[in-house]
C-alpha cells in the first residue's frame, strides 16, 4: 500500500502560482522587495512544481499589513456649514441693502425730493427670510 502524499509534495496549479505572484507584487509595492529580487522570485514561482517549493519563495516575507479601515461617512452638511452659509447670506444681503440705500439717498439728495423708499423692497423680503431662518435656529451654532 502506498503512503499518502504530504501537503508539501502536492503539485501546484497556475491559480496558486498567480496568488503567490500577486503576493510578490504587493511586497514590491510595500518596499519589502526590490525589482531584481522580485524578478528572481517570480521566475522560481513559475518553475515550482510542489506547494513546499512555492511556500519557500515567500517564507521570508512578513504577512502584509491589513488594509486600512474604510473612512467614516462624512455628513454632507454640518451645523458649522449652515452657520457659515447663514453668515455669508447675511453679508450679501447687507451689502445689497447698503448699495441700494446709498443709491436711493444719492438720488433723493440730487433731486432734492424725498423719493419713495424703494430700497425697502430689496431689504424686506430677503431680510425676513434670514430672520426666520435665524429665529428657527437654522444656521446658528449649537450650544
Amino acid at each position: 500500500m502506498s503512503e499518502p502524499v504530504r501537503p508539501d509534495e502536492l503539485r501546484v496549479s497556475d491559480v496558486e502560482r498567480t496568488a503567490v505572484q500577486e503576493r510578490l507584487r504587493r511586497a514590491v509595492a510595500d518596499g519589502q522587495l526590490d525589482l531584481h529580487d522580485f524578478d528572481v522570485r517570480l521566475q522560481s514561482v513559475w518553475a515550482t512544481k510542489t506547494r513546499g517549493d512555492l511556500a519557500r519563495v515567500t517564507a521570508d516575507l512578513p504577512e502584509p499589513p491589513p488594509p486600512p479601515p474604510p473612512p467614516a461617512p462624512r455628513q454632507v452638511f454640518s451645523a458649522d456649514d449652515a452657520g457659515t452659509a447663514l453668515r455669508v447670506l447675511t453679508i450679501i444681503w447687507a451689502c445689497a441693502v447698503a448699495i441700494n440705500l446709498v443709491v436711493w439717498g444719492t438720488v433723493s439728495l440730487a433731486t432734492t425730493q424725498f423719493l419713495h423708499p424703494w430700497w425697502l423692497y430689496v431689504a424686506g423680503p430677503p431680510g425676513a427670510v434670514l430672520a426666520v431662518l435665524y429665529a428657527f435656529g437654522i444656521g446658528r451654532p449649537g450650544r
